[in-house]
């Protein structure tokens, strides 16, 4: 109507208004049913932006070409004796609707981000420095303004692109590169407006940004360092930059709509849900939609903290703990009988190297016999899937921890070959992989403690090499791997999976960054003392056997190993062997089964060997 107005005198006006009112019902009918299609109604004004302008923009363009049809092809001069609308009307139709659509939206948008601008100059918030790509820094002011993130002035940008330079990115200056931190430092200080806080992107933590000497300049000019932490790639935090944030290389993509997929609604068991890997996989499962967990753990305390962790932050999910040790053949499948999982963790295991070789029957009743009853157990409540967390150190194996390991493994092979001949669906899977940074008893945050306390950092041998790798990122690919596993239209099946880890690491070159890291000189403020390996360690990890054919299962950060294994009645009578050996405390007995199960199993060092007190419950191998 006010395009009719605008576009035609008096007298031409009153003969289509008089015939637009008994096309207008029907027209505005049709109207509301286009800016049904394109979300107009559903979109929240306070967050009106271009996705909401580009709706706008369709829904005027449908508007615009029926008002044309009508006009030209279905009305036409034959009816009226002339043009109804004329182009020129349809043109400013076009217009005025996209003002009156998309400028109220944008105009309340505008008004609510004035007013949290206001509300945020009286709050307290630490001026800041954004380090990072365009792209992420966007990322993060969009968040800003938006509220998810609070407690942030930024003042300005320091980017490694020169495309960046000079630019300004939501009303906020790039003003350097990164390694221009001190001198903008210093020009803030000099305005009155001292910098508190660095918050530094994805990008800044990689080879582009130098994240070593931003640490280092950070910590010299008393800078409180943040990263930011993107969920899902939809929301965003703030969090600590730790130094095993700089130590790593990339991590991975992680798929993450297929691990939602494999976990949404199950009922999951995590075994040793309390330790560093396990405790990872309980908050994975339950950010990814499982609907029941129950977390087996023998450590009350672990316990406790990981399920105070899981209630606060589970939703939906339905979580319960219990104090049970592996080793309880019937106290473990009582527990699995009563919560009935569809998905089986075992991630409970003893791993320390020189505890194992020194008490070596812990270690095979722990990590044979626990393994063997986990397994059976899931077996026996027609779970879907079984995943055991196994290790490197399984690879043609130097001490105890690595032999133990190795036997679950191939225990487990053996089962899932005899369940896919029987047809069933189960599927028992084992998943290795190498040093977690952070874990219990990882070397990071003893080296943390050692530079703490004015070193010496102890490392065992100058050409100790090391596979790493994050908690979080060892969590989401053992998930991987096991949606791979339960994968029906996969080409390739697998038993056992390695986490592709990229490089290893010379463990003396980790302690020398972390002592620069720290503002420290190796070797002159804080010393490094080589200790001599441990037995039942070697130099180098390997991710293969030389017997295992290497697969790209075409899931990237996960290839498989396809082994050729014992059957169940040859494995049944290790395992009674093993029991036998340590019935009587004979390492030596138990040494021969490990041989003959594993012929590339050779322990490099000998440890003492106490006598164990009591044989493991029944393995129920066959």
């Amino acid at each position: 109507m006010l395009s009719i107005m605008l576009r035609f005198n008096e007298v031409e006006q009153v003969e289509r208004l008089r015939h637009l009112w008994s096309m207008l019902p029907s027209f505005l009918a049709y109207a509301a049913l286009v800016y049904l299609f394109f979300g107009l109604y559903k979109s929240k004004w306070r967050f009106a932006s271009i996705p909401d302008l580009i709706g706008i923009a369709k829904s005027v363009g449908i508007l615009t070409a029926t008002a044309l049809v009508i006009d030209y092809i279905l009305v036409g001069r034959e009816f009226y004796g002339f043009y109804f609308f004329g182009r020129q009307t349809i043109l400013i139709y076009a217009l005025i609707q996209m003002a009156l659509l998309g400028g109220p939206r944008l105009a309340y948008r505008a008004w609510k981000d004035s007013r949290r601008k206001s509300a945020a100059k009286g709050s307290p918030a630490a001026p800041a420095l954004l380090v990072g790509r365009s792209n992420e820094v966007e990322f993060a002011l969009r968040a800003l303004e938006t509220g998810a993130l609070v407690g942030i002035a930024p003042k300005a940008i320091l980017s490694p692109r020169k495309a960046d330079q000079d630019q300004f990115i939501r009303g906020v200056p790039v003003v350097g590169a990164p390694e221009a931190l001190e001198s903008i430092a210093a020009e803030h200080e000099a305005q009155g407006t001292p910098i508190r806080r660095l918050v530094i992107m994805p990008s800044a933590l990689t080879g582009e940004g130098n994240a070593d000497q931003l640490f280092k300049t950070a910590r010299k000019l008393g800078l409180t360092l943040s990263r930011l932490q993107s969920i899902d790639g939809e929301a965003a935090r703030i969090a600590p930059v730790n130094i095993e944030d700089l130590l790593l290389r990339p991590s991975v993509h992680i798929d993450l709509p297929r691990l939602s997929g494999f976990l949404k609604g199950k009922r999951v068991i995590v075994t040793g849900g309390g330790g560093s890997i396990g405790s990872e996989v309980c908050l994975k499962v339950a950010s990814f939609g499982a609907s029941s967990l129950l977390v087996i753990e023998q450590s009350e305390l672990a316990l406790h903290s990981i399920t105070e962790q899981l209630t606060v932050g589970s939703g939906k999910l339905a979580v319960s703990g219990h104090i049970c040790d592996v080793r309880d053949r019937a106290r473990l499948f009582a527990l699995f009988e009563e919560f009935r999982p569809d998905v089986v963790f075992h991630a409970a295991a003893l791993k320390h190297v020189p505890y194992l070789e020194q008490d070596w029957g812990e270690g095979i009743r722990t990590n044979v016999s626990g393994s063997i009853n986990a397994a059976d157990a899931a077996i026996a409540v027609g779970a879907e899937a079984f995943v055991m967390i196994s290790t490197d150190k399984a690879i043609e194996p130097a001490s105890m921890l690595g032999a133990t390991k190795r036997f679950a493994e191939i225990y487990t092979e053996a089962l899932d070959e005899r369940l896919r001949k029987e047809g069933a669906p189960t599927r028992l899977i084992s998943v290795r992989f190498g040093n977690v940074l952070g874990s219990n008893g990882s070397v990071v945050p003893k080296f943390k403690t050692q530079i703490e306390r004015g070193g010496p950092l102890t490392v065992t041998h100058p050409d100790m090499v090391r596979f790493f790798m994050t908690v979080s990122e060892a969590a989401d690919l053992v998930l991987t791997a096991a949606t791979h596993a339960k994968d029906a239209a996969s080409a390739v099946r697998a038993s056992t999976y390695v986490l592709q880890m990229g490089q290893p690491v010379r463990i003396v070159d980790l302690a020398e960054r972390m002592v620069r890291l720290s503002g420290f000189e190796p070797g002159v403020d804080i010393e490094i003392r080589f200790t001599g390996v441990r037995p039942g360690e070697r130099l180098h990890e390997i991710l293969f056997a030389k017997d295992e054919k290497k697969v790209d299962i075409g899931v990237e950060g996960v290839l498989a190993a396809q082994t050729v294994g014992a059957s169940l009645p040859v494995i049944a009578r290790w395992v009674k062997t093993l029991e036998a050996a340590l019935a009587k405390g004979d390492r030596g007995a138990a040494e021969a089964v490990f041989r003959e199960a594993i012929p590339t199993f050779e322990i490099t060092a000998r440890a003492g060997s106490p006598a164990p007190e009591a044989p493991p419950q029944p393995a129920g191998a066959a």
